[in-house]
């Protein structure tokens, strides 16, 4: 049995999973409470169900992974031949699961560097997919982490959501700005800054909203061997669509992806989701 260096990340990454089959990638599920069922994302609830239980205005929070998942998932691993762990997750701004992962690395029965990538969604993917790169080259576990953290330090995540509420209610973003998008009757633009959403722009419509979200990726989007995820929730014409008018504009693209987020980061912003994330390799 061969030893190299693992990478563990979680279910909100959301790379493709013919990728992290590619890779040897390994994620951890977060869980979405829907009413009194606690579902595990990617393999008990739907995106579709999602957005129909948000529609409905039904209760639905998160939760993250226990330690005791992350322990579990850590020893598989380790009896799979790793002789070390890279584990990368989402920013410990919005969610627990970084420090589940910090406990449980304690106990582990191989080395484990538990990582707060600042990102979520493809921004996070990306840097795990850096990751394993570097590991598949032979990289260190030190040498795997630089790559992960330069990946994630030159990448953007930029979005548009068609109401702040949903953050509002999870707690994602602040009740004053919340506030301030729904007084004005504005659709917000919002960015992924220190691994916080942050409030960027307030358009007046829609249109002009995705526009302007397509002009800040295409900015963003720079130089040669450029990766672009484009993400949605119940909107896959509208992403299909962005997807198709970057491929035109962005002249270095490496890889375009297109996808719906899932049960976890759909739940805290709602049917309608647009975002874009740029990463440079």
């Amino acid at each position: 049995m061969s030893r190299h260096v693992a990478i563990v990340t979680d279910s909100t990454a959301y790379l493709p999973p013919r990728t992290m089959e590619r890779h040897g990638i390994t994620a951890v599920p977060l869980t979405v409470v829907l009413g009194d069922r606690a579902l595990e994302e990617g393999t008990e609830i739907s995106t579709r169900s999602l957005a129909q239980a948000l529609q409905k205005r039904r209760s639905v929070t998160t939760s993250r992974p226990s330690p005791e998942l992350f322990a579990e998932t850590y020893r598989e691993v380790a009896e799979s031949g790793a002789s070390g762990i890279v584990s990368l997750h989402l920013s410990a701004e919005l969610s627990g699961t970084y420090d589940a992962a910090v406990l449980a690395a304690r106990e582990a029965p191989v080395p484990v560097r538990v990582v707060d990538t600042g990102m979520v969604a493809m921004a996070l993917g990306f840097s795990a997919l850096a990751a394993a790169e570097a590991a598949e080259g032979g990289g260190t576990m030190d040498e795997a982490v630089t790559a992960a953290e330069k990946r994630a330090g030159s990448t953007s995540a930029h979005f548009y959501v068609d109401t702040l509420d949903y953050l509002r209610r999870g707690g994602r973003i602040g009740a004053a700005q919340a506030l301030l998008g729904s007084a004005l009757a504005v659709k917000p633009l919002l960015q992924l800054q220190g691994g916080r959403i942050e409030l960027l722009e307030k358009v007046r419509t829609a249109s002009r909203a995705i526009a302007r979200l397509e002009e800040i990726a295409a900015e963003r989007a720079t130089g040669c061997g450029i990766d672009i995820a484009v993400h949605h929730l119940a909107a896959p014409e509208r992403a299909e669509a962005l997807a198709d008018r970057l491929r035109a504009r962005v002249t270095g693209l490496a890889e375009l992806h297109v996808s719906e987020v899932g049960a976890v980061i759909g739940a805290h912003t709602g049917p309608g989701l647009l975002g874009v994330v740029v990463s440079p390799r």
